[in-house]
């Protein structure tokens, strides 16, 4: 829900659109009511920007506002554009074999990743996945990466979800030319302990854990950093979130010291009061 999927010390016109892969509606009503025309709906839409940006000339400092603006906009927008950008069925057979769109396995994360490729394609410059337990329905997305219990037999289905379209969309993006300036990071916010938790299982670590990138600016095939040797605590080139914040600000242009919002009363930095580029990872 809306507490996940948020813009965090971003201002709120930075919301994310949620998007469910599961449904045969991605997006909800994302069609216009019966018996109204595009121009009525764009009439409607410009007399209540209208209204809305004089409420907003009283309430400069109200970033909610502009926020509630864009929305009707983006709305707009979305109807003419997002039906067809997440139509993947106008891709090649090929293209949804190599992804794994047909195997129950990988069909979820497939049809994901090519959702994300297309999207990037047509300009959207931010686009999360989601891999993972979605809560009900008994399908291989319902297997968890939180292994608190049967963590060898529930990882085991979790990886082979996402390995194959994983795999399909960097060399999809490498063949169309896009994985230069397209930055893929692949990751969780902790690891799992080395010793055993309940039944076969594993607690959280946020001591060590292992992300990966490509692309964007990425110097490929190196490895950065290690764990001692039970896999509990980082002790070789460590570094934290925040480093990792200011290495993907770096790649994608933005200075990380000068990234500043005002959030709950106080002006806050993205990377708070620590994060370095790290440079070694940089192609």
């Amino acid at each position: 829900g809306k507490p996940i999927w948020s813009p965090g010390f971003l201002p709120k016109v930075f919301q994310p659109t949620s998007i469910d892969g599961r449904s045969a509606t991605p997006i909800d009503n994302l069609t216009r009511i019966d018996g109204m025309s595009k121009d009525q709906q764009r009439s409607q839409l410009n007399m209540l920007r209208l209204m809305n940006q004089k409420h907003q000339e009283l309430r400069p400092h109200e970033a909610d506002l502009a926020a509630r603006l864009e929305s009707f906009e983006l709305a707009y927008r979305m109807q003419e554009a997002a039906p067809e950008a997440l139509d993947i069925s106008q891709e090649t057979e090929a293209t949804h074999k190599s992804y794994g769109v047909h195997q129950k396995e990988t069909e979820l994360v497939a049809k994901q990743c090519i959702s994300a490729r297309r999207l990037i394609e047509r300009g959207v410059r931010f686009v999360q996945l989601y891999a993972g337990t979605n809560g009900g329905g008994g399908g291989v997305d319902d297997v968890p990466w939180d292994g608190h219990s049967n963590i060898g037999a529930n990882h085991k289905i979790a990886a082979k979800s996402v390995d194959q379209p994983i795999g399909a969309l960097l060399a999809d993006l490498k063949a169309r030319g896009m994985l230069d300036e397209t930055l893929v990071v692949w990751g969780g916010e902790f690891g799992r302990t080395s010793d055993s938790q309940g039944s076969l299982g594993r607690d959280h670590n946020p001591h060590a854990f292992t992300m990966w990138m490509a692309g964007g600016g990425i110097k490929g095939g190196i490895r950065y950093g290690a764990s001692d040797e039970f896999g509990y605590k980082a002790v070789e080139k460590r570094l934290g979130v925040n480093d990792l914040h200011a290495t993907i600000l770096h790649l994608l242009g933005i200075d990380h010291m000068k990234l500043t919002y005002r959030f709950n009363g106080r002006d806050f930095r993205l990377t708070d009061v620590a994060g370095e580029v790290i440079h070694e990872l940089l192609a």
